[in-house]
């Protein structure tokens, strides 16, 4: 229960959606992509829109419902290396751009 839906921390310490939310978004995208086919009968823009319209307050209602459940939850990291980022040589986010 804990792995599933504790929200994950990226590098940054930045929030990022659980394991059940990633694999509740692949179960409704591939069950929404079978049926939505099924319905538009091969025609791809009918597909794209129903594939939009039903998918869309599908994920909604269930991210809300996980986010619910993982609230308590304390985050995990995303993946173990991110205990090993080094803070101390952390760069400004625009130090990219030349002066």
């Amino acid at each position: 229960m804990q792995y599933l839906f504790a929200p994950r921390l990226d590098h940054r310490g930045w929030s990022t959606p659980s394991e059940a939310s990633r694999l509740y978004f692949v179960l409704i995208m591939i069950v929404t992509i079978f049926y939505s086919w099924q319905l538009s009968k091969s025609n791809i823009i009918v597909f794209l829109c129903l594939v939009m319209l039903i998918s869309t307050p599908l994920l909604s209602l269930g991210w809300w419902l996980i986010s619910i459940v993982g609230k308590e939850m304390t985050p995990r990291p995303l993946v173990d290396s991110v205990n090993r980022v080094d803070k101390s040589k952390k760069l400004p986010i625009h130090s990219f751009r030349k002066p």
